[in-house]
């Protein structure tokens, strides 16, 4: 009898739906989040993302480091203090054109999707 209801538990368990890490399309340089999930605000945030962060690189670099937590091309910890510090290098560079509005709006996102995707692995 108890054999059956740790079998029984087990299956359970089993058929349980499990959280889903971040869901990404394509690979390699075409590599980016699907905001399909997203709430409206981080939709719009994507957009953001997506036009002032791939004027100067794929959003694979961003994608990995927030999937992994770990910066591609540093290989530090990508966490809250390097979404900040990372913001911070964006608006002292020239080329990158990022408002602080802007920037504040990228950061908001990377938080969220670092919050989300630790959740998820918990």
């Amino acid at each position: 009898m108890l054999r059956c209801l740790f079998i029984s538990a087990l299956l359970i368990l089993c058929a349980l739906p499990g959280h889903a890490a971040l869901k990404t399309i394509g690979q390699g340089e075409s590599l980016r989040l699907d905001p399909a999930g997203f709430p409206p605000e981080m939709k719009s945030a994507y957009t953001v993302m997506q036009t002032k962060c791939t004027q100067c690189h794929s959003l694979e670099r961003t994608v990995v480091a927030v999937t992994t937590g770990v910066a591609p091309i540093s290989g530090r910890p990508f966490d809250r203090a390097a979404v900040s510090a990372y913001g911070q290098k964006m608006l002292r560079k020239q080329n990158a054109r990022m408002s602080k509005d802007e920037v504040k709006v990228v950061e908001d996102l990377l938080t969220y999707l670092l919050d989300s995707n630790h959740s998820r692995k918990q």
